[in-house]
Protein backbone atom coordinates (compact mmCIF):
# COMPACT_ATOMS: atom_id res chain seq x y z
CA UNK A 1 0.00 0.00 0.00
CA UNK A 2 1.43 3.44 -0.92
CA UNK A 3 2.53 5.81 1.83
CA UNK A 4 0.26 8.68 2.81
CA UNK A 5 1.36 11.87 0.99
CA UNK A 6 3.19 14.44 3.09
CA UNK A 7 1.59 17.77 3.92
CA UNK A 8 2.79 20.99 5.61
CA UNK A 9 3.21 20.92 9.38
CA UNK A 10 0.12 22.25 11.23
CA UNK A 11 2.24 24.75 13.17
CA UNK A 12 1.43 28.28 11.99
CA UNK A 13 4.03 29.44 9.48
CA UNK A 14 5.93 26.13 9.24
CA UNK A 15 6.35 24.80 5.71
CA UNK A 16 8.15 21.57 6.65
CA UNK A 17 6.48 18.58 4.99
CA UNK A 18 5.46 15.73 7.26
CA UNK A 19 3.23 12.67 7.31
CA UNK A 20 2.26 13.44 10.94
CA UNK A 21 0.27 16.37 12.30
CA UNK A 22 3.44 18.33 13.12
CA UNK A 23 7.03 18.17 11.91
CA UNK A 24 9.54 16.67 14.41
CA UNK A 25 10.51 20.12 15.75
CA UNK A 26 6.92 21.17 16.45
CA UNK A 27 5.83 17.76 17.79
CA UNK A 28 8.04 18.47 20.81
CA UNK A 29 6.38 21.87 21.31
CA UNK A 30 2.89 20.31 21.11
CA UNK A 31 3.82 17.60 23.63
CA UNK A 32 5.24 20.20 26.03
CA UNK A 33 2.02 22.24 25.78
CA UNK A 34 -0.18 19.17 26.38
CA UNK A 35 1.91 18.09 29.38
CA UNK A 36 1.38 21.42 31.18
CA UNK A 37 -2.24 21.99 30.22
CA UNK A 38 -4.87 21.10 32.82
CA UNK A 39 -7.56 18.59 31.89
CA UNK A 40 -11.02 19.67 30.77
CA UNK A 41 -12.61 19.04 34.18
CA UNK A 42 -9.88 21.06 35.93
CA UNK A 43 -10.58 23.92 33.52
CA UNK A 44 -14.30 23.89 34.45
CA UNK A 45 -15.76 21.74 31.68
CA UNK A 46 -17.39 19.25 34.04
CA UNK A 47 -20.87 17.69 34.35
CA UNK A 48 -22.38 21.03 35.38
CA UNK A 49 -20.96 22.65 32.21
CA UNK A 50 -22.20 19.78 30.02
CA UNK A 51 -25.75 20.25 31.35
CA UNK A 52 -25.52 24.03 30.83
CA UNK A 53 -24.10 23.52 27.33
CA UNK A 54 -26.96 21.19 26.31
CA UNK A 55 -29.59 23.65 27.59
CA UNK A 56 -27.85 26.61 25.92
CA UNK A 57 -27.69 24.85 22.55
CA UNK A 58 -31.38 23.91 22.79
CA UNK A 59 -32.19 27.62 23.24
CA UNK A 60 -29.66 28.73 20.57
CA UNK A 61 -29.50 25.97 17.94
CA UNK A 62 -27.78 27.94 15.14
CA UNK A 63 -24.19 29.11 14.78
CA UNK A 64 -24.06 32.87 15.42
CA UNK A 65 -21.09 33.41 13.08
CA UNK A 66 -22.70 31.50 10.20
CA UNK A 67 -25.97 33.40 10.72
CA UNK A 68 -24.07 36.71 10.38
CA UNK A 69 -22.77 35.39 7.04
CA UNK A 70 -26.27 34.39 5.90
CA UNK A 71 -25.83 30.63 6.45
CA UNK A 72 -27.91 28.33 8.65
CA UNK A 73 -25.58 25.89 10.41
CA UNK A 74 -26.33 23.92 13.58
CA UNK A 75 -24.34 25.07 16.60
CA UNK A 76 -22.36 22.38 18.43
CA UNK A 77 -20.16 24.50 20.73
CA UNK A 78 -20.86 27.10 23.41
CA UNK A 79 -18.06 29.60 22.87
CA UNK A 80 -16.72 32.05 25.42
CA UNK A 81 -16.73 35.33 23.49
CA UNK A 82 -13.97 36.70 25.73
CA UNK A 83 -11.56 33.98 26.83
CA UNK A 84 -12.09 33.37 30.54
CA UNK A 85 -8.49 32.24 31.28
CA UNK A 86 -9.62 30.65 34.55
CA UNK A 87 -11.88 33.51 35.69
CA UNK A 88 -14.94 31.62 37.04
CA UNK A 89 -17.23 34.66 36.89
CA UNK A 90 -16.42 35.20 33.21
CA UNK A 91 -16.63 31.45 32.57
CA UNK A 92 -20.27 31.32 33.76
CA UNK A 93 -21.42 34.75 32.48
CA UNK A 94 -24.24 33.99 29.98
CA UNK A 95 -23.55 37.29 28.20
CA UNK A 96 -20.09 35.91 27.38
CA UNK A 97 -21.48 32.82 25.58
CA UNK A 98 -22.36 32.37 21.94
CA UNK A 99 -23.40 29.31 19.92
CA UNK A 100 -20.92 28.30 17.21
CA UNK A 101 -20.43 25.38 14.86
CA UNK A 102 -17.19 23.45 15.32
CA UNK A 103 -15.65 25.01 12.21
CA UNK A 104 -16.26 28.60 13.34
CA UNK A 105 -15.15 27.80 16.89
CA UNK A 106 -11.92 26.21 15.69
CA UNK A 107 -11.19 29.17 13.41
CA UNK A 108 -11.86 31.66 16.22
CA UNK A 109 -9.79 29.74 18.76
CA UNK A 110 -6.87 29.31 16.36
CA UNK A 111 -6.80 33.03 15.57
CA UNK A 112 -6.95 33.95 19.28
CA UNK A 113 -4.38 31.38 20.41
CA UNK A 114 -1.99 31.76 17.47
CA UNK A 115 1.45 31.14 18.88
CA UNK A 116 0.57 31.80 22.53
CA UNK A 117 1.42 28.26 23.65
CA UNK A 118 4.90 28.33 22.21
Amino acid sequence: MPAKPKHPCNHIGCTELTSERYCPQHQQDARRYDRHRAGAAQRGYDARWRRYRAAFLRRHPLCAECERAGRLTPATVVDHIVAHKGNRQLFWDPDNHQPLCASCHNRKTASEDMGTWM
